[in-house]
């Protein structure tokens, strides 16, 4: 493939990705989208976003910075301040919502509302900091399938660490910076196993955060490797090592973590929804934890320190994000009838014990299309990987 068919491809998908993004603000009122069927692309909507709401405004804003269309920006602004109401649940999930959600609104379009709005979900989080543990546990309200109490955490916890990182520059108080370094360092050493495989879940002890167990609430076994797990891991980290490049460890954790993923990916560059599931490859993907490893290894390509090291992982971003345009990104398959730009075939969650507004598979998730019209806009040339 040509720099120029390369281009073409970004950007082609990137407008497929707006067409679609039309046409979601022509259907959605107040709820806030979740997942769609991949058929149809009709929607499950949650009432105050639950923890993927800030992917849609994430994309508004993209959309906004993308084309310089006032009704993108207005829109944005419209949808991040739904988000108000999760401002201060006891949840590391909200971290997600408040980073692309309210400060993606300030990085890409200097939006005060939505700075303001970020900055009040960040110092709520900050506050949620656990000395004994070392880390932002889950929290009471945190979205997951069991009670996960005060002493849970999970790799998908690193979601609070990019909003911390954009309060403590947007603030100038280091406060901030610190408490995301100690939560990154802490939950990467107990979720990141020797061979750079990332297990999803554990529960610490209250008193000395000791580690009692790991486990999964959305993979395959307390054994397997979730691709989301893997997927969470890598994106958090190159966003937290944009911060902070002197982090040697971190560095080597996310060059680790990355190369098994490239490792253990099928050739097809898409992931399945778990890489242990014996059923493979008869089994579900999850092109949404294939978008957003491909956001990490495209930040990866700018953080990298060695010239073939960047020259590979972007080569491997871009290898990802051509799979999931060429053979995810609708018009595909037969169905001509569903709307274009939906990204399909993600797996939001099979399990049996899940939330019912979480069983799909598959489906379009919000998140997984806001990573991958991401990606397509870092490769278009609209923003720098490291910056968002």
């Amino acid at each position: 493939m040509s720099a120029a068919s390369d281009k073409s491809l970004w950007s082609s998908g990137a407008e497929r990705m707006c067409r679609r993004i039309d046409q979601n603000l022509g259907v959605l009122k107040s709820e806030f989208p979740h997942w769609a069927n991949s058929q149809t692309g009709q929607w499950t909507t949650t009432p105050d976003g639950d923890w993927t709401g800030g992917a849609w405004p994430g994309m508004l804003w993209l959309a906004a910075k993308r084309t310089g269309d006032t009704r993108y920006r207005d829109a944005a602004r419209l949808w991040s301040s739904r988000l108000k109401p999760r401002a201060r649940l006891q949840t590391a999930f909200k971290g997600f919502g408040f980073y692309y959600g309210a400060a993606l609104g300030d990085v890409l379009c200097a939006d005060t509302d939505a700075a303001a709005l970020a900055l009040e979900a960040a110092e709520s989080l900050k506050g949620q900091f656990d000395n004994r543990l070392g880390l932002i546990p889950l929290g009471g309200d945190a979205e997951e399938s069991e009670d996960v109490g005060n002493s849970f955490s999970s790799i998908d916890s690193l979601q609070a660490t990019p909003l911390l990182f954009w309060a403590a520059q947007k603030t100038g108080d280091a406060s901030y910076a610190d408490v995301a370094a100690r939560h990154t360092s802490r939950v990467l050493d107990v979720h990141m196993r020797s061979d750079g495989s990332i297990v999803q879940s554990s529960e610490l002890n209250p008193k000395d955060g000791g580690i009692v167990r790991h486990f999964t609430h959305k993979g395959f076994s307390d054994d397997s490797v979730w691709g989301r797990a893997q997927a969470w891991g890598l994106v958090y980290t190159a966003i937290a090592l944009a911060h902070r490049p002197q982090e040697k460890r971190w560095m080597e954790q996310l060059m680790k973590g990355a190369d098994w993923w490239l490792a253990n990916v099928p050739s097809s560059m898409i992931a399945f929804w778990d890489f242990n599931d014996p059923a493979i490859p008869d089994t579900e993907t999850d092109t949404a934890a294939t978008a957003i490893t491909c956001s990490a290894l495209l930040k990866l390509a700018q953080l990298a320190l060695s010239e073939g090291h960047r020259a590979r992982y972007r080569d491997a971003g871009e290898r990802t994000a051509a799979a999931l345009v060429g053979n995810f990104l609708t018009p595909v398959g037969e169905n001509r009838d569903r709307p274009d730009g939906m990204l399909v075939g993600a797996c939001f969650n099979k399990r049996r014990d899940a939330r019912a507004q979480d069983s799909a598979t598959n489906a379009e998730t919000i998140f997984g299309s806001y990573y991958l019209f991401e990606s397509l806009n870092v490769l278009d040339g609209l923003v720098e990987a490291a910056r968002i």
